[in-house]
């Protein structure tokens, strides 16, 4: 009626009453899909608390705790219930609040979430689309898992949620509340929902708009957070099996509402605001993320005059400023690169011109060098001659001495050796003449040797 659309009575049935039918059957024979992440730190149930609400045991891999930052794990798995299929990702944060610098803790989820969106929003922006069989990765719920400290909220709870509340629905959870006692409980959670909006967190609301579950949704948003407790085990307790907690002092039913919360959180999440959550994700939290997206790459609904305009005209205008904007780039780098190139020649003229005058240095050195070794060569060859002309002038006066003076040499010296031989004759005769003494028969004679045997030694000597 706002538009101008005519109600008109029909004369019969025609058969779009079926429409509720058809999309029902349409959505069962595509399947659901519904994404959980599960934040908080070690050891607060948080697997447990997964295979309780969903009543079966995820097989997956023990995860190490030791790793420097907040690591976000994935596993998806195909459930069937009746004739309805889903595919349940759960998605835990490995080492959340292990770390001893919590400060960067919360990046990593947030960068998982804008993941998730950025590849929607890739997927949405192809020519061809496969939406009909994406697989949509985004996160639908957060269970945020809050300590039964019974005191306050940790900075890090704070600081993360604050963080997340524009990403992701939400939903705060006590975890292993069977840790305090019923009092403490009630004023934990006070004090939980009085700094949550003193913080401005927003935390995701069941909706009341639906006059069907507006009633049991206004009542269940009084009750958050819920306080849980999750187990695997079956307990006997009187005629039935039920899944339960034991302990020395008694037993702690899991779906007991006057023991926790557990059952509230299940009908809140699952049975009655499952889509709801799939619908806000999509129409909130993603196209929040969209609209800054599209917003950073120039989009705009509207020009400068606040009118509306088309796609193309803001694609043509988002085109035109960029060419002009690569071509101011390309003139600027045009520009530096021929002043990077007048100075680098201007570098490599002055580097020539050092070059040129080192030559010329080197050269006149080499130059002097070398006068310098001709007049030291040109000394010494003069030197030689020299030296050669007075050895030949030598030699030529001792050849003629030799000639002049060699018979009177050879006779003086043939005097000198016949005067020494005699004085040597002399000599030998003085010592030959002396006498001996011979001893024969016990008597001794002296005897003198002959001057014939002396004469016979000489001449033997001599000869």
């Amino acid at each position: 009626q706002g538009e101008g659309a005519r109600a008109v009575p029909l004369a019969g049935h025609v058969g779009f009453d079926s429409m509720p039918d058809q999309l029902v059957n349409k959505s069962v024979n595509h399947g659901f899909c519904f994404n959980i992440l599960c934040v908080g730190e070690t050891g607060l149930g948080k697997s447990t608390l997964m295979d309780t609400l969903f009543n079966t045991k995820f097989e997956g891999e023990p995860t190490q705790h030791n790793q420097p930052g907040v690591q976000l794990k994935s596993n998806t798995y195909e459930l069937q219930e009746s004739n309805v299929r889903l595919k349940l990702t759960v998605v835990n944060t490995v080492g959340f609040g292990d770390q001893i610098n919590k400060e960067d803790s919360y990046k990593s989820i947030v960068e998982f979430i804008d993941a998730q969106f950025e590849a929607y929003l890739q997927e949405e922006l192809k020519i061809k689309r496969t939406l009909h069989s994406y697989h949509d990765t985004r996160i639908h719920a957060c269970l945020y898992f809050i300590a039964p400290t019974g005191h306050s909220l940790k900075s890090l709870d704070l600081v993360t949620m604050k963080k997340l509340d524009s990403k992701v629905n939400i939903i705060p959870i006590i975890a292993k509340s069977d840790a305090i006692s019923k009092s403490e409980l009630t004023k934990f959670k006070i004090k939980i929902t009085s700094e949550l909006v003193s913080n401005g967190v927003q935390i995701y609301q069941f909706p009341t708009d639906d006059e069907t579950v507006a009633e049991i949704n206004s009542t269940m948003n009084g009750h958050l957070p819920f306080a849980v407790v999750g187990s695997t085990e079956e307990v006997k307790i009187g005629n039935k099996m039920v899944k339960a907690r034991q302990y020395p002092w008694g037993t702690v039913q899991v779906e007991n509402e006057n023991h926790c919360d557990f059952v509230k959180l299940r009908e809140m999440l699952i049975r009655v605001n499952m889509e709801d959550l799939r619908e806000q994700t999509h129409t909130s939290h993603y196209e929040l993320y969209r609209r800054c997206k599209l917003e950073e790459m120039g989009f705009k609904d509207t020009d400068p005059d606040c009118k509306p305009f088309s796609l193309q005209e803001t694609y043509e205008a988002k085109r035109n400023e960029f060419m002009g904007e690569l071509q101011k780039k390309e003139e600027e780098m045009r520009q530096m690169f021929v002043q990077r190139v007048k100075e680098k020649e201007g570098e490599l003229k002055e580097a020539e011109k050092e070059l040129h005058e080192k030559f010329d240095r080197l050269k006149k050195l080499h130059q002097d060098e070398k006068k310098k070794l001709e007049d030291k060569r040109k000394s010494l060859d003069d030197e030689l001659n020299m030296f050669k002309q007075k050895k030949t002038a030598a030699e030529l006066l001792l050849n003629q001495a030799q000639q002049a003076g060699g018979s009177t040499t050879l006779k003086r010296d043939k005097e000198r050796k016949n005067m020494l031989f005699c004085v040597v004759l002399h000599k030998l005769r003085f010592h030959l003449r002396m006498k001996v003494c011979v001893r024969t028969r016990g008597c001794t004679f002296i005897r003198t040797i002959p001057s014939c045997l002396i004469d016979t030694v000489i001449n033997a000597n001599r000869s």
